[in-house]
């Protein structure tokens, strides 16, 4: 039973690196090419420009992820002058762990914080991908400092261990959105990712019942949801060198 067990979980293990780590990076020099994105070009391009130009939003514009965990929801915001706004909700197919962030390799946790987009990969084992900056500044210091893992992706194919995992269908359209963001200019794609949505009775009956050691943690994103939800503004931080606290602008 025991080696039973430990092979099952060396399997677990070597499937977090299948989805998570065993996606080729790609320069912007390759961000375009393959069949994949010309074939998202035709099968949803046209559709999501008009999305775009139905609700008053600019193909090209610069775009701002959040993600919710407990929810399986997926936004994507598009800026409109300096503020953003809602453009779509995508469903993510599973969200493998429990509430809380990623600490160490092979926790099979989706990360919890505030990344940007750093790698585009239109060749992906899983349709499209995009890879996050995870582990950040902040991961860092609060993660297992010799192995805190990495290589976490938003893709498609609709499954994985570790990652945010998207439908084709639906990894087509974030994909191009955040391509042609980039392309246009956009230096750094934000990616926030949150346990749930960070509203009061959230944390008060979900998240300070389920591990109330990890509020403080909690409260510090609540900090950057509320202030996108006030301002529809992205704030800007800095990470706090000892506690790995985010420090937001005001």
């Amino acid at each position: 039973m025991l080696k039973f067990l430990q092979r099952l979980l060396l399997f677990a293990l070597m499937l977090n690196n299948l989805n998570c780590s065993g996606q080729q990076q790609q320069t912007m020099n390759t961000l375009v090419d393959g069949d994949r994105v010309a074939n998202a070009r035709q099968l949803v391009g046209e559709k999501l420009a008009q999305d775009l130009t139905r609700k008053g939003l600019k193909p090209g514009a610069a775009i701002f992820i959040r993600a919710f965990k407990l929810e399986q929801e997926l936004e994507v915001w598009v800026q409109d002058s300096l503020q953003f706004r809602w453009f779509k909700t995508y469903h993510i197919c599973k969200v493998p762990g429990e509430l809380g962030p990623k600490r160490m390799e092979g926790d099979l946790q989706v990360p919890e914080g505030l990344y940007w987009i750093e790698v585009f990969n239109p060749k992906s084992s899983y349709h499209l991908s995009m890879g996050i900056n995870y582990p950040n500044a902040s991961d860092r210091i609060l993660s297992d400092p010799k192995k805190p893992g990495g290589e976490i992706y938003i893709h498609g194919a609709c499954g994985s261990v570790g990652c945010i995992p998207l439908t084709d269908e639906y990894i087509r359209e974030v994909y191009l959105l955040a391509l042609d963001a980039k392309t246009a200019g956009q230096e750094k794609i934000p990616v926030h990712i949150f346990p749930c949505r960070m509203t009061e009775t959230n944390k008060v009956n979900l998240l300070k019942r389920k591990q109330p050691q990890l509020m403080p943690f909690w409260e510090n994103l609540a900090e950057a949801y509320d202030f996108f939800e006030e301002k529809k503004l992205v704030p800007k931080y800095e990470v706090e060198l000892n506690s790995g606290r985010y420090i937001l602008e005001k």
